[in-house]
């Protein structure tokens, strides 16, 4: 049976290899994104000063607040926070300008930020008797937070085409039913096919992954083998959407048809090229119906805040209920 199964997977991959354009198409294509996202969005200005606000429940810290001259600055945002640390983590990456707690009557700023130099001034021609601690980190730049949803982009279509549609053209061509007459059962055969793009879908993100960070110095503060176990939960729950819809399909037309119907709203709904935090309700029900929501929003989680696999749980748990598309695969040879 290994030696089945392994046959088929050096023969997709070999089939994947000599088709130079569609091999070329996922190194160019996110590179090219890469690289146009820098120019464009690597170095925009904030035109909005943005201060988080420690929130307390004290009256008296209430009243001081709501008098105070400096919460009274047009052209500014106010952010309300519960956890400290999590705030002063905001502040290290330049996502907040400064933070404040009018209770202990202390302000936090990021000595590298620009925005934050000039609010501290203004907050001090207010209230100087406040205290100043400082941090020091580094901006989140828009290519930072836009890098997963393009390598989650090329990963969708590299698992929805190579393995679904690939699979409909067998059936059309008439390989499925050859192959009922050899020993390889629909398992083995099933097996390889998911084996091999994986293995291949993986490597190319891999080193893209690796390539583009080595170049643009990407913002992580989590772990990489973490990024890496989200991307293979991700690439699997996308696998098997695609055998779902192989299994239901025998035109490549219609295939090629539900393939972009399911392709095409998770790259416009799933956070790929911006926050979904401002969407209607229905709109984030609807995107959390699709993988890549999940797998993105665990990736961002782990890059930008450092969270664990833990910590991501919920993001995860949404991701894999979609291997549940892999027990109707048992069809496709039908």
């Amino acid at each position: 049976m290994l030696k089945r199964i392994l046959a088929i997977f050096m023969a997709r991959n070999l089939e994947f290899f000599r088709d130079r354009s569609a091999m070329s198409w996922n190194f160019i294509l996110p590179i090219f994104m890469l690289v146009g996202f820098s120019f464009m969005f690597g170095e925009k200005d904030k035109t909005i000063y943005k201060v988080g606000v420690l929130r307390s429940e004290s009256a008296i810290t209430s009243v001081a607040e709501n008098n105070s001259a400096f919460k009274q600055l047009r052209f500014f945002s106010w952010i309300e926070y519960q956890d400290p640390q999590q705030a002063i983590l905001k502040v290290d990456q330049h996502k907040i300008d400064l933070l404040l707690d009018f209770k202990d009557k202390k302000y936090w700023i990021n000595n590298t930020s620009a925005n934050g130099y000039l609010v501290e001034k203004l907050l001090l021609a207010s209230h100087p008797d406040f205290n100043k601690s400082e941090t020091d980190g580094r901006a989140v730049r828009y290519l930072d937070w836009v890098m997963p949803g393009i390598l989650g982009m090329n990963m969708m279509f590299s698992c929805l085409f190579g393995v679904g549609y690939v699979i409909v053209r067998y059936r059309k061509n008439g390989v499925l039913k050859r192959f009922q007459a050899t020993p390889l059962s629909a398992f083995e055969f099933l097996s390889a096919q998911i084996m091999s793009r994986l293995v291949i879908v993986l490597s190319v993100t891999s080193l893209l992954f690796i390539g583009s960070d080595y170049l643009f110095g990407f913002y992580i503060l989590g772990s990489r083998l973490d990024l890496f176990i989200i991307a293979f939960l991700g690439a699997s729950s996308m696998i098997a959407l695609s055998l779902l819809i192989a299994s239901r399909t025998h035109s490549e037309e219609l295939a090629g048809g539900l393939l972009n119907f399911f392709s095409w709203p998770m790259m416009f709904l799933s956070g790929v090229w911006f926050s979904l935090e401002g969407a209607t309700p229905m709109v984030k029900q609807l995107a959390d119906f699709f993988p890549l929501t999940h797998m993105l929003k665990a990736a961002r989680a782990v890059m930008t805040d450092g969270a664990s696999l833990s910590g991501c749980s919920r993001a995860l748990v949404g991701s894999t209920h979609h291997h549940i598309c892999l027990f109707r695969a048992r069809q496709l040879v039908v």
